[in-house]
């Protein structure tokens, strides 16, 4: 069972992934979500669903997650995330109603944003990384169409939330190279290519609660509502 897991210091708290399930609960059930109660400062961001596994000791599964690096501010940035990542992630179905009470939301705030010497210069646990090269296929020949697509783009990039390199267990090496894939490229790695990586690495504040955890915490607001489970 996911636990509700609060940011150190503050800057990111529950309120913040209560306010996005409030707002997909809203968005598949109908009715208004509740205003939010937090201060809207401003960040970059990124919204994430998991499903619970219903296995003790299971490991959340991905099901959605999208943000922006731009500083947004939260009350209008939560709820846009929490749709997009939830509705829009075309790596998976949307969410359906039904799939509620197993998921887990998680918010991230982003900080300390910093533009490192080299690709390998940041640190697991720690940094998040965002890369970006020139785009190597506009001298790639024999292209396919999804080539043709990418070669579109002067330039290609993708970044790794910091929780998610410890999580999958990767080097620091392994995690520029997923990243390189997951922004397109699918030729050779060289050490040109990796040469021509611009890395920002950046931090994050991080808090995560289960849907139970939301009906509490609604319950708590609205104790005279009957819960819809």
């Amino acid at each position: 069972m996911a636990t509700d897991r609060g940011d150190e210091d503050g800057v990111c708290s529950t309120e913040h992934a209560f306010y996005c399930c409030s707002v997909l609960e809203s968005q598949l059930r109908g009715g208004g979500a509740p205003e939010p109660t937090f201060p809207d400062a401003s960040y970059p961001l990124f919204v994430t669903w998991n499903t619970i596994s219903p296995l003790p000791g299971g490991s959340p599964r991905l099901r959605g997650c999208i943000g922006t690096f731009s500083v947004t501010a939260l009350a209008q940035g939560l709820a846009e995330y929490a749709l997009v990542s939830a509705l829009e992630d075309s790596r998976f179905m949307p969410i359906q109603e039904d799939e509620l009470p197993t998921l887990e939301c998680g918010v991230s705030l982003l900080t300390d944003f910093e533009d490192a010497p080299t690709y390998l210069d940041w640190t697991i646990g720690i940094h998040g990384i965002y890369i970006t090269f020139p785009n190597p296929y506009q001298s790639y020949s024999g292209r396919s169409y999804f080539r043709r697509r990418a070669s579109e783009r002067s330039k290609l990039s993708a970044t790794y939330l910091p929780d998610v390199i410890p999580e999958q267990g990767w080097t620091k090496y392994e995690a520029v190279e997923s990243a390189i894939r997951k922004a397109g490229w699918d030729g050779d790695i060289d050490n040109e290519l990796l040469e021509s990586i611009k890395l920002r690495r950046y931090q994050s504040r991080k808090v995560a609660v289960s849907w139970a955890q939301y009906l509490k915490w609604k319950d708590r607001r609205h104790p005279d509502v009957a819960d819809a489970f």
